[in-house]
């Protein structure tokens, strides 16, 4: 395994969900983390806690990766302790909706594109040239199992979570002859808050989700990333598609009823 040791990693959507989990275990390994989010005092929270529980150093930057001014402004300003970027874990995305395509909400499509496509390139655009220079650095894009298979009402965001999977096989492929890696890790249901956003807020709607069946956490898939970018420097993981063992696609699964 190799150490991340005071390696500067940035993690998109860390105030929660996958990002918050994949903020712990990399401040167990003593990695300096970057941490964005749209929540500034969600961010605090992470931060002193992780200061508290580890000791590691955490720089917290606000801002919504939706905004290209905001994620140049951001990024160009980080401090020089800061800016030579090791990885770069595109983890911020949602969903909106769930309805046939013809019967879409339009600012539900625009907010997917916007966030899960856009916003992770004007990232890995912002970071990796760095990487490049310097000769060294790994991008790991949290991407979904409705990348590989798309499924009933999930006509725009599976076509997002497709480009992400896309976006990585093109960057991987463009990156060849550099030493910088990239990864994609791909999650089926996962319980975070993910449903919830979704049905903008319908609680109990969201629960409906993961009923009868055991989902993967969190953590699972923090685990998976820490494993990607723990490997050594002539080994990449270039894509893992995670399931939980009831899920067999995106809408085969095992419910207990």
């Amino acid at each position: 395994m190799a150490s991340l040791q005071n390696s500067v990693v940035l993690i998109t959507g860390a105030s929660s969900g996958i990002g918050a989990a994949c903020a712990e275990m990399f401040a167990q390994a003593n990695a300096k983390l970057i941490l964005v989010a749209r929540h500034p005092e969600k961010l605090e929270s992470l931060a002193a806690k992780l200061s508290q529980e580890t000791n590691c150093q955490v720089h917290v930057l606000p801002f919504n990766v939706c905004d290209r001014a905001a994620v140049e402004s951001a990024l160009d300003s980080l401090p020089e302790p800061w800016s030579a970027i090791d990885i770069l874990v595109n983890n911020a995305g949602l969903s909106r909706g769930l309805d046939k395509l013809q019967e879409g909400s339009i600012q539900d499509w625009e907010e997917m594109i916007d966030t899960n496509i856009k916003g992770l390139l004007y990232m890995t655009r912002q970071i990796v040239p760095g990487m490049v220079s310097r000769g060294k650095g790994h991008i790991i894009n949290i991407g979904s199992v409705a990348g590989h298979f798309t499924y009933p009402r999930g006509n725009v965001y599976c076509a997002t979570k497709a480009a992400v999977r896309a976006i990585s096989e093109g960057l991987k492929q463009d990156l060849l002859g550099t030493p910088v890696r990239v990864s994609s890790v791909d999650p089926g249901l996962v319980e975070t808050n993910f449903s919830n956003v979704r049905f903008h807020g319908d609680t109990d709607r969201a629960k409906t989700v993961y009923q009868g069946l055991t989902p993967l956490t969190p953590e699972d898939i923090a685990d998976v990333v820490f494993y990607c970018a723990t490997r050594p420097p002539h080994v990449n993981i270039s894509e893992v598609l995670v399931l939980p063992v009831d899920q067999a696609g995106s809408m085969l699964l095992n419910r207990q009823t």
